[in-house]
């Protein structure tokens, strides 16, 4: 009788520690985070389409080309366990991210010069994909940033960041900002 009320004490300081909530707010970090891997993937799956249609126009620049194909491979490479949502994983993901994006800025600044490109309507609309699989990345992240928020506030509250701390309920790493991003680009004409 003594093990079943000692049970029963210890589920009940658990559950009023935040145990349960732990878990639940934990929960919705790693929803969130699949989220922004889809929207990642979502981009990554265009990319193909986007090169195949550029390469149609012979005299488009190959290196450019590469550059895409190249970031995209590195891109796609770098993964993160939910597990693993520190900050140094998020920012290795990161990186490889905005190298691709750095990459893409590149593909869609050149095809300025190709007039014939930019009137493709296949063209037109893998460009119309793309923008708007950025702004679901944006929304994506940010909803995983709110998340992630939400859970380390949780976490380290007392008395939860000793339940925390017992049950191995660590920080969450959050994606921040490309360094540089907070200067505004100079633009001459």
């Amino acid at each position: 009788m003594k093990r079943i009320l000692l049970y029963f004490a210890t589920v009940m300081l658990l559950s009023s520690c935040g145990y349960n909530s732990m878990v639940e707010k934990d929960e919705e970090v790693a929803r969130a985070w699949s989220a922004v891997e889809t929207q990642y993937q979502r981009r990554s799956d265009l990319i193909p389409n986007l090169v195949n249609t550029v390469k149609g126009y012979a005299d488009f620049e190959q290196e450019t080309l590469t550059a895409v194909v190249e970031a995209r491979a590195k891109a796609t490479s770098v993964q993160v366990n939910v597990d693993e949502l520190n900050p140094q994983s998020i920012a290795r993901f990161q990186e490889a991210q905005q190298e691709l994006s750095g990459a893409l800025s590149r593909l869609l600044v050149s095809v300025e010069r190709y007039p014939d490109l930019k009137a493709s309507t296949q063209f037109s609309q893998l460009q119309a994909q793309l923008e708007g699989t950025e702004n679901r990345i944006s929304v994506a992240r940010d909803k995983y940033n709110s998340s992630v928020g939400d859970y380390n506030t949780y976490i380290r509250k007392f008395p939860r960041n000793m339940i925390a701390g017992i049950f191995s309920f660590e920080q969450k790493g959050y994606f921040e900002s490309a360094s540089g991003s907070d200067k505004a680009p100079s633009v001459e004409f």
